[in-house]
């Protein structure tokens, strides 16, 4: 009989050319992250082949009850890490039945600046610093803290090395290899000054391709945490002391 990590890596390819999509969109919150799987019937290359898609949108803060269906269109394609094979992640942005964005989609606007060929010419480059915290699954703490306490004085916990200053580097590197294999241009890693912070760069990326491959990075991560049962926050201060840094030229 075959275990569940089996069925989870079962490779797909050899008995069908169908993939799966996971379409992934940002949630009411402006910060939440919500996705749902469908099957294709064969490999995609471009956003542009894959339909567009729905969910319920009073389930997520996004819609009334009497009037909840979102449309979901596909914007961006990552190959998935989980999955493998010929499976994509798809970054979607939303919009009402009749085409409108909804209020929390802020890509629909960004994408018109990006489009402007003034803006275009300029090439703008963008890296991102997305600092984030592993906490503890039931008490919300970050890992590698006393429960109900507090560890040492800041300075060997940045880029520190050794059981006693680096607290989750198996999802860290986890994400990292992860991100790469999607597609993702990750540029670098390393720990943060508390025990249980770390950060990953993106870019440089041109255009509004580094905010949809921060977001899909952000998405791989939260499915890495739930895998291994911790919890992430990218709350700026869940202590507090996380940021996300932008740089642009």
């Amino acid at each position: 009989m075959s275990s569940l990590a089996d069925l989870i890596n079962l490779d797909l390819s050899d008995s069908t050319d169908q993939i799966i999509a996971e379409y992934i969109w940002i949630g009411g919150s402006g910060l939440d992250m919500r996705s749902k799987a469908r099957t294709l019937p064969g490999p995609v290359t471009d956003p542009s082949q894959l339909p567009k898609w729905n969910y319920d949108g009073s389930s997520t803060g996004q819609a009334p009850g009497d009037d909840s269906e979102v449309i979901i269109y596909p914007q961006a394609i990552f190959k998935d890490p989980f999955r493998r094979g010929n499976n994509i992640l798809v970054m979607c942005d939303a919009y009402t039945p009749a085409g409108e964005p909804i209020p929390t989609n802020k890509r629909h606007a960004a994408a018109k600046i990006f489009e402007d060929p003034s803006v275009v010419a300029e090439e703008t480059w963008y890296g991102i610093e997305q600092e984030y915290t592993l906490l503890q699954k039931d008490i919300k703490w970050p890992v590698g803290w006393p429960v109900g306490g507090f560890p040492g004085p800041q300075g060997p916990y940045y880029c520190g090395v050794g059981a006693d200053k680096a607290f989750g580097r198996d999802i860290v590197d986890s994400h990292y290899k992860a991100c790469l294999y999607a597609g993702i241009n990750v540029s670098g890693t390393n720990g943060e000054v508390m025990p249980g912070q770390w950060e990953f760069q993106v870019g440089p990326t041109v255009g509004i391709a580094a905010a949809d491959q921060v977001w899909v990075a952000r998405y791989i991560l939260e499915r890495i945490t739930e895998l291994a049962g911790v919890v992430l926050s990218l709350d700026p201060k869940p202590i507090p002391v996380c940021f996300l840094f932008h740089h642009y030229s």
